[in-house]
């Protein structure tokens, strides 16, 4: 037991340091080719920050554990809004941009009835998986022009970008692209079969295991980031980072995955969890809408929640 929760942490430390390898060789290489910093951003920059959760439901797919697959999302996305929102606010109250109520809000709520409706028959499909990747390509296409019309970006680290070193050799750039990729892999290997190994061992079901520790590992860099944004008052960067990461949870993530390995998911799931995500989804909204901001009581109360969530899923087992 010892030795596979060696090998969840080392999966889990792979997971992060090769999506920042990624994105930083991917960036490099896509300015150097005269790619503008704002297409970066809505494309490399999006991508890699979700492909921990890609690398791991890829994998769990494959191995046939369509339970942590499935879980890591809801999961994830539960996580995203009550955890780490609820974490970043009680740094510092969060003032919320207009923008990201009226726009990236509602594709979120949006992105999430559509995984409730893809799963409820029990299996995501290869069509359903492209329907929702689909979605993917025009979320990316309405961001794109939505962002030049209002002079903005939220995307994270496209700040950066502005002034990434396209003067480090190419060679370095590929290397560092090459290491990411091992290193998502390789962490998403480690994680779900550790993961398997442990809930077997102790009688958890995979879904459990997938919404929370799975799901926990592969949102540490979403609440790495939002905490130090909210920490240096860059409320924007929490919520969009937030929402932004469920929507690509949804429409890149599941849809990929399903496109690749039809999904099965599980009663619980069906009966439970997912109605658990499309509430904090729909719930977040008179707290965004209110005052547009979160204050440290709601992000208390929101922290609350996913405690006790947690709490209960290791209860009904």
């Amino acid at each position: 037991m010892i030795i596979e929760i060696l090998l969840f942490v080392v999966g889990l430390v792979l997971l992060y340091f090769g999506a920042e390898f990624l994105v930083a060789g991917a960036s490099a290489v896509a300015l150097r080719l005269g790619i503008t910093p704002l297409v970066v951003g809505l494309t490399v920059v999006a991508f890699g920050t979700s492909a921990p959760e890609l690398l791991v439901c890829l994998m769990a797919a494959f191995k046939g554990t369509d339970d942590i697959s499935v879980g890591n999302i809801i999961g994830s996305n539960i996580a995203n809004i009550a955890l780490i929102l609820g974490c970043a606010s009680l740094v510092r109250p969060l003032e919320v941009h207009v923008q990201a109520v009226r726009r990236e809000f509602p594709v979120m709520v949006v992105a999430s009835i559509m995984m409730v409706l893809v799963a409820f028959d029990g299996t995501i499909t290869r069509l359903e998986g492209g329907i929702l990747a689909i979605s993917m390509v025009f979320y990316l296409v309405f961001a794109f022009f939505a962002a030049q019309k209002g002079g903005d970006v939220d995307v994270e680290g496209l700040d950066e970008l502005e002034e990434a070193d396209t003067e480090a050799p190419a060679l370095a750039d590929m290397a560092k692209i090459a290491g990411g990729i091992l290193g998502l892999a390789g962490g998403a290997y480690l994680m779900v079969e550790s993961a398997t190994v442990i809930a077997k061992a102790i009688g958890i079901p995979e879904l459990v295991i997938g919404i929370t520790v799975v799901a926990f590992g592969t949102s540490l860099p979403e609440l790495a980031t939002s905490l130090v944004a909210a920490y240096r008052n860059e409320s924007d960067i929490s919520v969009g980072n937030v929402i932004g990461s469920n929507i690509f949870n949804i429409f890149l993530v599941l849809g990929l995955s399903s496109i690749v390995v039809p999904i099965a998911v599980g009663q619980a799931a069906i009966d439970f969890d997912l109605w658990i995500m499309l509430g904090v989804a729909l719930g977040i909204w008179p707290i965004l809408r209110t005052g547009h901001r979160v204050s440290r009581l709601e992000g208390a109360f929101m922290l609350a929640f996913y405690v006790g969530y947690v709490v209960y899923l290791f209860m009904r087992t």
